[in-house]
């Protein structure tokens, strides 16, 4: 399935203030292929993800403007009962936190069943052994398709949600942090897992991490993510080996290094800034290193680096290059 995001806004009004989660996001995932965005906490990735299934909640979240076409077709035309048969069938998505994302009153096995039930319109017992089958898939037995969520461990209740989600072979798979709470012997199953179902049934995948190994393994462009922006898009090239926007420079910068490990980390200074309160020019220049005046005034622009790469930052772009004699 292919997926085109273009100038999405996305805001949460609390009444006393306007938090701009998404500000005018680009983004395309071919069919079949894999994108990951990445980002720190509060960057904006989950809104995204949220979006594409038009599960916002409203109030307090409101899409203000943009559109989100699957296969071509803007979701925002389609009623809500459209929306339901599309979610879990059509797109799936692999919530960041399975604490919620599970009923705790529900067996796994009639969770995992209830979607399969619901979209291929299967019995019940078919659904449920269609579920242990799944359930098999992520490494649990199927024997405990009967027990409930609070007997398994959290790593285990993750793998639960993401039988759930590839229950019915999606189009789109949509993966949150898929693998935040698992240890690397369960996570490298995973994602292997995800990856075999990709090349089976040629499934395009949004792939939201913090982890840019993660990116290096199952992902084949990357777009990156600050204060509800696309900063900078690639492939895995453009972006691990001709790294172009300081705040994915200092991503990298950020990782320890195998063969110096005396040395130490180089963290970005600063945080995150407040999504109610954007820095005014360009949002990262509070933390930027190579920033000059003009940063604070002046919103940069895409800069087109290469086909397949592009750059949000003013470093790049034609009428202000001189002014930073390159950040390379």
């Amino acid at each position: 399935m292919s997926v085109k995001i273009t100038n999405l806004n996305v805001q949460y009004n609390t009444g006393d203030e306007v938090v701009k989660a998404v500000n005018g996001i680009n983004l395309s995932i071919e069919k079949g292929k894999t994108l990951g965005l990445v980002g720190e906490t509060g960057a904006g990735k989950t809104t995204t993800a949220l979006s594409i299934l038009r599960l916002i909640p409203n109030p307090p979240g409101k899409i203000i403007s943009g559109s989100i076409e699957l296969e071509g077709k803007n979701i925002f035309d389609y009623s809500e009962s459209d929306m339901e048969k599309i979610r879990g069938d059509q797109v799936s998505m692999i919530f960041q936190d399975p604490m919620t994302s599970l009923n705790p009153v529900m067996t796994v096995g009639d969770q995992i069943a209830e979607v399969i039930a619901i979209h291929q319109n299967l019995k019940k017992t078919n659904a449920l052994e269609r579920a242990k089958e799944m359930l098999e898939m992520v490494g649990i037995s199927g024997e405990r398709a009967c027990e409930y969520p609070h007997q398994f461990s959290g790593g285990m209740k993750q793998r639960v949600v993401i039988a759930m989600a590839l229950a019915c072979n999606p189009k789109l798979l949509i993966a949150d942090e898929p693998t935040t709470a698992l240890d690397v012997t369960i996570q490298a199953q995973v994602l292997n897992l995800m990856q075999t179902l990709k090349e089976k049934y040629n499934t395009s995948m949004l792939m939201i991490t913090h982890d840019l190994g993660i990116v290096a393994e199952v992902c084949d462009e990357v777009s990156i993510m600050y204060a509800g922006k696309i900063v900078e898009h690639g492939n895995l090239v453009d972006i691990f080996d001709n790294t172009s926007h300081p705040y994915t420079k200092g991503l990298f910068a950020s990782l320890p290094n195998i063969n110096k490990r005396s040395e130490p980390l180089q963290p970005i200074p600063g945080l995150m800034p407040d999504p109610a309160n954007l820095p005014s020019g360009c949002s990262f220049h509070p933390r930027c290193k190579y920033a000059k005046d003009i940063c604070k005034t002046k919103v940069p622009v895409i800069t087109q680096i290469s086909d397949t790469h592009n750059v949000s930052c003013l470093a790049y772009e034609k009428e202000t290059i001189d002014e930073f004699g390159g950040i390379n």
